[in-house]
């Protein structure tokens, strides 16, 4: 009889501790705007939303540090208790796992435990005015050829190294370079997987080459087509003026990333692993779409474990938070239905501010998941049980002037279970894009569209698809 007073005391008071900690709403009541999602003018990024008054850090509590002190004292105690009843549910634990200060990420696979990306070292030679020269040709009889590459300005860096717009002095030709710092005990496959693919919505490469610096690193350079402007840009560049992306525009650089998935999951068998507006590139004259950066990609072979701690959050799919090791190409369905929601929404549709909120977001949209969908994202995981939530209804979601076929599309692509979700194939012929099909169809300045039918040998198979009724 204690043990369950204890139980019940300490759920509540490290509920009501957690909520006033993390300034999360109830799990049984999400607060939302008049469309279902955060207000429009709320940050979006990883920094803490501005929630309404009734569910901010009340004066006795706002002091941080000691609440966290008491936090962890009925933690250690529910520790305690759980060690002595092993079926006492954590599932109500789950929406306040991110709260400041918790440390503790409900058997998530820890950050530390995942291997190190290379880094980008101080006093990188890639910067304005270098000059890069490399050999190129001498196979097959072909005669060597001396080019030169100036790099104009940094146009990304991350932990993967940096990327450079460049001209090639010969030619005068603008590219984009890719640096990335080469260490023997970390695989790159980037390379590999970009000399097998050739697709017009696929960054391609025109050739790489290794440099080192005076510290003897070893830098690997790859070589690709520039295009200035990414998705995520252009979304900025709307948002900014107090617009939403035309409706054209959103059906014209979503099918031309779904057709880059389609073929990157068909012919070469790659997964992405993260698909984001950042890594859309789009070119402003044409509006043809490339999907770029394929440094996480890889490809998945079946009954061979994958890391789960991938992909961007806001567009990272659940199977991945559940930390399923073994999943399929429908990981980047997911993120693109992410993708395909936010350019309806102007925002992101799961603005998680940790791995496990990304999780508390996806429920306040989707609603609570069954057991068989959770066993069909990650068989493994069985340990938690979870407030029940109710889906909020997708038509609640978008603003009433939204076509079905968007709302039915995006539904299509965001489904809990892996298998449920439309292919990119499928996503293609969907209903949502017969204005691109129309014989007539141009650009709204008039200019004609950018190549959306240019079916190669390998997947003419496919074609009829598109030109059905």
């Amino acid at each position: 009889m204690f043990a369950v007073e204890l139980e019940s005391f300490l759920n509540r008071s490290i509920f009501l501790l957690v909520r006033q900690t993390a300034a999360l709403p109830s799990p049984f009541a999400f607060p939302t705007s008049s469309h279902g999602l955060p207000a429009a003018g709320a940050p979006s990024s990883a920094g803490a939303r501005r929630l309404p008054c009734c569910y901010r850090a009340s004066p006795e509590l706002s002091g941080g540090r000691g609440q966290r002190i008491v936090l962890l004292i009925l933690l250690f105690f529910f520790v305690l208790l759980r060690n002595s009843s092993p079926c006492l549910p954590l599932g109500f634990l789950l929406p306040f796992a991110a709260a400041p200060g918790c440390g503790f990420q409900l058997g998530l696979e820890p950050f530390d435990a995942l291997p190190k990306q290379p880094s980008v070292p101080e006093g990188n030679d890639a910067v304005t005015g270098h000059i890069i020269s490399t050999t190129i040709g001498g196979k097959n009889g072909e005669p060597k050829q001396t080019i030169s590459y100036m790099a104009e300005r940094v146009v990304g860096t991350g932990s993967f190294g940096i990327v450079f717009q460049g001209k090639c002095l010969e030619t005068g030709e603008t590219v984009a370079i890719k640096k990335v710092l080469q260490e023997s005990k970390y695989k790159n496959r980037e390379l590999q997987l970009m000399r097998s693919m050739d697709h017009s919505n696929v960054i391609s490469l025109k050739h790489c080459f290794f440099s080192t610096t005076s510290k003897d690193e070893l830098f690997l350079n790859l070589v690709m087509e520039y295009v200035p402007e990414t998705l995520y840009r252009v979304l900025r560049h709307y948002n900014s003026m107090n617009q939403r992306m035309p409706l054209f525009y959103v059906k014209l650089y979503t099918y031309q990333l779904f057709r880059g998935l389609a073929y990157i999951h068909t012919i070469p068998g790659v997964c992405h692993r993260d698909v984001k507006p950042q890594n859309v590139l789009v070119n402003p004259h044409t509006h043809q779409v490339k999907l770029c950066d394929f440094g996480s990609a890889k490809i998945l072979v079946k009954g061979e474990p994958n890391i789960s701690y991938i992909c961007s959050r806001y567009y990272r799919a659940p199977e991945l938070i559940f930390g399923a090791i073994e999943y399929t190409t429908s990981i980047d369905i997911w993120s693109s239905g992410c993708v395909l929601a936010e350019l309806l929404l102007a925002q992101p549709l799961f603005p998680g501010e940790s791995a496990v909120d990304q999780l508390v977001e996806i429920i306040k949209v989707l609603g609570t998941p069954t057991r068989e969908e959770i066993r069909c994202m990650n068989p493994s995981y069985t340990d938690f049980r979870f407030p029940q939530i109710k889906a909020h209804p997708w038509h609640k979601i978008f603003h009433k002037r939204m076509p079905p076929e968007a709302i039915d599309l995006t539904s299509r692509l965001l489904q809990y279970s892996p298998n449920f979700r439309c292919t990119a194939l499928e996503a293609c012929a969907h209903p949502f894009f017969d204005e691109l099909r129309e014989p007539n169809a141009r650009l709204p300045n008039g200019r004609p569209l950018p190549p959306l039918f240019d079916f190669k040998q390998e997947d003419e198979c496919f074609a009829g698809k598109f030109f059905a009724d």
